[in-house]
């Protein structure tokens, strides 16, 4: 207390500026009514200079007294002085008269609050969407590369019993033409027998062409065609050994080689990708 009293002097200015309205540790308000007389109750020409100097003058009745060291003391009868904020512009129109219930403009307005709530709501959702779709759009591929995600193979220079590579995606692609009896053949194995059972009208589409991907299920290795136990794809790498319909029957691939999407817009082309 001493200490706050002694280094106060320098914040005397802003003491007396705050001393008629702000209340604090040292400026505690005295509540009282107030009341209209003619008689100063206190003496204002004796210097106030702490709490107790005031003991026995302040008015025990009457205005409320705000006390500062070193700041003069603040005697306020009536806030005529301060001005009432005006918040019409912000309300609205019906509940602006203070003698008029706001009951019965009560279900407009949450009609009004309901459309304009889901009103935000829709855009802000058209908004959000719009960012997430340009956002997907800028990561997928470009035309160039959606160009190379596909390639046309024409099917009337593979002879029949041969098998042909070409390049898909950074992929060797196997296209086997296929002969009657290979058809027939790998058409009566028994699912039983095989590692990854499937059948082979489930692996082509057209019984004559059987189109893969010459990747070995074992350790990604490249296949060589129209060899190995089963006539049909070898690899060397550790010895797995396909069908002519790319199914493993021997070797330790677990898995047929994988078979990509395809399609034939006629007879003598095939779409893959």
């Amino acid at each position: 207390m001493m200490s706050l009293a002694a280094r106060s002097g320098v914040f005397s200015p802003y003491m007396q500026a705050t001393a008629y309205t702000v209340a604090g540790p040292l400026k505690p308000l005295v509540p009282g009514v107030v009341v209209k007389s003619e008689k100063i109750l206190i003496d204002p020409k004796k210097p106030l200079l702490c709490r107790e100097s005031m003991n026995g003058q302040c008015p025990r009745t009457g205005p409320a007294i705000s006390v500062s060291i070193n700041g003069r003391a603040g005697v306020r009868f009536a806030h005529t002085d301060l001005r009432i904020p005006d918040f019409s512009d912000y309300r609205r129109p019906e509940v602006q008269d203070p003698n008029k219930s706001s009951q019965g403009s009560s279900e407009s307005r949450r009609s009004f609050s309901y459309v304009l709530t889901g009103a935000t709501t829709v855009v802000g959702l058209y908004a959000a969407k719009t960012v997430v779709t340009q956002f997907v759009s800028s990561m997928s591929a470009s035309a160039d590369v959606l160009a190379l995600s596909k390639i046309e193979v024409k099917l009337t220079d593979i002879p029949e019993g041969k098998n042909m590579t070409f390049k898909w995606r950074g992929k060797p692609l196997f296209v086997r033409h296929r002969t009657e009896k290979e058809i027939a053949s790998e058409a009566a194995v028994n699912l039983a027998e095989l590692r990854d059972p499937e059948h082979d009208k489930d692996r082509a589409i057209n019984p004559k062409w059987v189109i893969v991907l010459g990747v070995c299920t074992h350790l990604g290795c490249v296949p060589i065609a129209n060899a190995g136990d089963f006539g049909g794809y070898y690899c060397p790498c550790h010895g797995s050994h396909y069908d002519a319909s790319g199914r493993i029957r021997k070797g330790p691939a677990p898995l047929n080689l994988e078979v990509p999407f395809y399609e034939f817009p006629d007879d003598d082309t095939v779409i893959v990708g």
